[in-house]
């Protein structure tokens, strides 16, 4: 009489389907596993990424603060030479008023040099001498210049104030000559000053667009990273659920065996057969994938 089997027909159907389930659970965690590394090379990629474009951001941003800084010295600069603009414009208004009271402060008569003075009286001696002039032309000219050597006399007595006077306006106008000199060269430093702001801030806003598309590609590599992430989540829960299968199917099989060994411990005392001891060998291989947590069936 041939031994009875250890499981019953309808046991050993379930622990073929069993075996193919988990011959395709190991076969799918297999795929996993290699997409999950591929998305962790991903990831890993995106992050040296990252760190590339953070590194070259640190460059045009540390520019960027000391363009900033040159522009605000630019702008203190300019400020300070529309001050002294403005004072030197007031200055050359105030030497324009002082030229203006110097001159009215000597009457154009009292201006006239002793030479044209006596240039006029040559004039007149030559004329009374060259010429036939009548009586009242005589007496006239005699008069004209008898007026024209009290003339003569007061000026060359004036001649030290006139000289004065002429030394004053002359410093005065080379007064407002120096003053205008001083207001064209600080307008012409104010427009260097103001073209080298521009430039400067130019400059900034050149590193701010460079730093800018940094920082839009560091956000597009996060955001990159992250769907990986989600990627790489989003596979470890399916290996999980899988390996959760796994143990639960390992588990019915264990069930199944334990409850056929009790049947037959129940039913005969006969020494055990040789399938009874490789069942006990597939069951021993059954308990120890359970307490490793991990399907590591082939074939």
């Amino acid at each position: 009489m041939s031994p009875r089997p250890l499981l019953s027909d309808e046991d050993e159907r379930a622990e073929r389907d069993d075996r193919h389930r988990l011959r395709e659970l190991d076969s799918k965690l297999d795929a996993l596993h290699r997409k999950r590394q591929e998305l962790i090379s991903d990831m890993r990629r995106l992050s040296a990424e990252q760190k590339a474009l953070y590194d070259r951001r640190q460059a045009p941003q540390a520019e960027v603060e000391a363009l900033y800084a040159q522009h605000g010295d630019l702008g203190r600069r300019y400020a300070e030479l529309r001050r002294e603009r403005d004072r030197a414009r007031t200055a050359v208004q105030e030497a324009v008023v002082q030229l203006r009271e110097l001159k009215l402060s000597f009457a154009p008569g009292e201006r006239v040099r002793p030479d044209a003075i006596r240039r006029e009286i040559t004039e007149l001696e030559l004329r009374q001498q060259t010429h036939a002039l009548t009586i009242d032309e005589e007496n006239a000219l005699i008069a004209r210049l008898r007026q024209r050597a009290r003339d003569l006399k007061e000026a060359e007595a004036r001649a030290g104030v006139v000289a004065d006077h002429e030394r004053l306006r002359k410093e005065a106008e080379s007064k407002i000559a120096a003053a205008r000199t001083e207001v064209d060269r600080i307008v012409a430093e104010m427009a260097k000053t103001r073209t080298d702001r521009d430039v400067k801030m130019h400059d900034v806003r050149a590193r701010l667009e460079t730093a800018g598309g940094l920082v839009a590609e560091l956000r597009a590599k996060g955001k990159a990273r992250s769907d990986v992430m989600d990627q790489i989540d989003a596979v470890s829960r399916q290996m999980a659920e899988l390996e959760r299968e796994g143990r639960q199917i390992l588990g019915a099989s264990r069930a199944r065996r334990d409850e056929a060994r009790k049947t037959l411990r129940t039913y005969t005392r006969r020494p055990a057969t040789a399938e009874e001891v490789l069942a006990s060998a597939a069951d021993a291989q059954l308990e120890e994938l359970l307490k490793r947590g991990k399907i590591t069936l082939g074939g």
